[in-house]
C-alpha cells in the first residue's frame, strides 16, 4: 500500500485564500495527499499568496528562500519535495517567480487549482509547470468536494465562494488582473455546497467573493438572483443558524440586501463595508465610484433596516496626493460612522495598477504618523463597542475548546470571541452568555441558561469524529 504523501499549505491574505486552500486540499486528497503542519517533512509545499498587502511578493520570495534549504535537506535524505506557488502573486508574476526562485516546481493562478494534480505530474516529468491563464471553464465544476470527515474536522463555521473577480478597477488594486472579471456561481451549485456542509455539522456560513454583493447568479427559476435573494434562500436550509458575507462594495448594496438584514434572523448584523478614504478627491483618484456622502447614505439604509447593525471597513492612508485635509476627512468619516472594527494600511504601489504611475506625494514618515492617528481612533471605537457588551447577555455560537483547560470559545453576532467554562458538548450550539469582563478583544462570561435549552448537541463536531 502506497503511504500517504504529506501536503503543507501556507495561505496569505484574504478569506478567499483560506477557502481556496481548503479546496486545494480536497482536490489533492484523491492523489494520496494528507495535510501536515510542518513544511520541512512535506512532500508538497504550496504557498497560497496574496498580492494586496504591502511587500506581498517579497514575503513570498523570502519564504521560498527558506523552503530551498528544506528542499535541499529532503534531497539529501533521498526524498523528493515539490514546491508550488499559487494565488494572486502567482497570477501576477508568473514566470518571474521561476526566474527569481528556481526552486519552484509549479506556478498556478487562482482559476486553475483544479489542474493541480496534472501540473504536479507535468512538473515531475518536465521539471516545471506554469499555468496562469483564465480558463473558460468554471473551476468550481471540477474541484473535488470535501469529504464528510474533512468538513467535520474544519469545525462548525465554513466559507463558500459565491462570486469571484471584480469589475470596479480601483486604481490601487490588482484583483481585476489576478482574479479576472466578476463571475457568479449558479444558485443550485451554491445550495448543493451548503447542504453538504450543513449535513456534516456546519452551523455558520460566510459567503465570500472579491465583490460579494455584486453577486448575480442564475436562480433555479432561470432568473438572475442578487445576494439578498440568495441569502433568503440559504436561510431556509436546515442546520444553518448563522449567515454572513464578505467583502462588499458600497455601490452594490441594493434594496434586497437591505431587506435581508431587516427580515432574516439568521443574517448577522455585522457588515464589512470598505470605504478606503473619507475624502471625495481621493475616492475619485482611487476610482471608487462613490463619495463619502454616498457611503454615509448606504450606512444609514442599513441602520434604518436594523438598529443594532455594526460595521467594519478598510482604509488606505497615504494614497498618492493625499493631503492633511484629505486625511482629516477620513478621520471625520470614521468619527461619524463609528466602527466595531476596521483594517487600515499604508498605501503601497502594486505594479501594473494605475496608481503605481501616480506621483508619490506622501512621505513614509507622514504615512506612519497618519496611520497611527487613524488606528488610535479606530481602536478607541472598537474598545467602546466591546465594553458596551459587559453586563449584557448575548447569543454565542460555540466553536471549539479554548487554550485554557475547561474553557470553550465561540463568537457573538459581531465576531467577538467569548470564553466560558463548560464541557465540549456545547460546541455547535448557540447559547446565551452573560458577559462579565473583557480581556483585550475577547469576552469572558458564563452561560446564562441551561445548555439543553436552545440547541441539540453536535457531539461529532466536538470530538472531531
Amino acid at each position: 500500500m502506497t503511504p500517504p504523501r504529506k501536503l503543507h499549505i501556507k495561505s496569505y491574505g484574504c478569506q478567499m485564500n483560506v477557502y481556496d486552500a481548503q479546496r486545494m486540499v480536497d482536490t489533492l486528497a484523491p492523489e494520496g495527499f494528507v495535510k501536515t503542519a510542518s513544511a520541512e517533512d512535506a512532500d508538497l509545499v504550496i504557498l497560497n499568496t496574496c498580492h494586496i498587502r504591502e511587500k506581498a511578493s517579497e514575503k513570498v520570495y523570502s519564504e521560498l528562500g527558506r523552503l530551498r534549504v528544506a528542499k535541499d535537506e529532503a534531497a539529501r535524505e533521498g526524498r523528493a519535495m515539490q514546491i508550488a506557488v499559487a494565488g494572486c502573486v502567482a497570477q501576477a508574476e508568473g514566470e518571474e517567480i521561476v526566474r527569481r526562485a528556481p526552486v519552484v516546481d509549479v506556478v498556478v493562478g487562482p482559476q486553475s487549482y483544479h489542474h493541480l494534480p496534472d501540473l504536479l505530474k507535468r512538473a515531475g516529468h518536465e521539471g516545471r509547470a506554469i499555468e496562469t491563464e483564465f480558463p473558460a471553464a468554471d473551476k468550481f465544476g471540477f474541484l473535488a468536494q470535501p469529504k464528510p470527515d474533512a468538513i467535520r474536522a474544519r469545525g462548525i463555521s465554513a466559507f463558500v465562494t459565491v462570486q469571484e473577480g471584480c469589475d470596479k478597477f480601483c486604481t490601487f488594486c490588482v484583483v481585476p488582473y489576478t482574479r479576472g472579471s466578476e463571475v457568479s456561481r449558479p444558485v443550485a451549485k451554491i445550495v448543493n455546497d451548503v447542504k453538504r456542509l450543513a449535513d456534516n455539522g456546519v452551523r455558520e456560513l460566510t459567503l465570500i467573493g472579491q465583490n460579494v454583493n455584486a453577486y448575480h447568479g442564475e436562480g433555479p427559476d432561470g432568473k438572475t438572483w442578487g445576494l439578498g435573494r440568495l441569502l433568503e434562500h440559504l436561510a431556509t436550509i436546515p442546520g444553518i443558524a448563522r449567515l454572513r458575507y464578505s467583502t462588499s462594495h458600497p455601490r452594490d448594496v441594493d434594496d434586497s440586501l437591505i431587506a435581508a438584514h431587516r427580515d432574516l434572523d439568521a443574517l448577522m448584523p455585522f457588515v464589512h463595508l470598505p470605504v478606503q478614504s473619507g475624502s471625495d478627491r481621493i475616492l475619485a483618484a482611487m476610482n471608487r465610484k462613490h463619495t463619502a456622502d454616498d457611503y454615509r447614505r448606504v450606512v444609514d439604509r442599513f441602520r434604518t433596516a436594523r438598529q443594532d447593525i455594526a460595521f467594519s471597513s478598510d482604509f488606505i492612508v497615504g494614497f498618492p496626493g493625499e493631503t492633511e485635509q484629505d486625511f482629516l476627512a477620513t478621520l471625520a468619516l470614521v468619527t461619524q460612522i463609528g466602527y466595531a472594527a476596521a483594517y487600515s494600511f499604508k498605501y503601497s504601489a502594486r505594479p501594473g495598477t494605475p496608481a503605481a504611475d501616480m506621483q508619490e506625494t506622501v512621505s513614509p514618515a507622514e504615512m506612519d504618523q497618519r496611520l497611527e492617528r487613524l488606528q488610535n481612533l479606530i481602536d478607541s471605537q472598537q474598545s467602546a463597542f466591546n465594553k458596551a457588551a459587559i453586563g449584557s447577555t448575548v447569543d454565542v455560537l460555540f466553536e471549539r475548546p479554548a487554550r485554557k483547560d475547561g474553557q470553550i470559545v465561540g463568537r457573538t453576532a459581531f465576531l467577538q470571541p467569548a470564553h466560558v467554562m463548560a464541557s465540549p458538548d456545547i460546541i455547535g450550539k448557540i447559547l446565551p452568555v452573560r458577559i462579565d469582563s473583557l480581556e483585550r478583544y475577547s469576552f469572558l462570561g458564563e452561560l446564562a441558561a441551561p445548555r439543553h435549552a436552545r440547541e441539540p448537541a453536535l457531539s461529532s463536531i466536538a470530538t472531531g469524529a
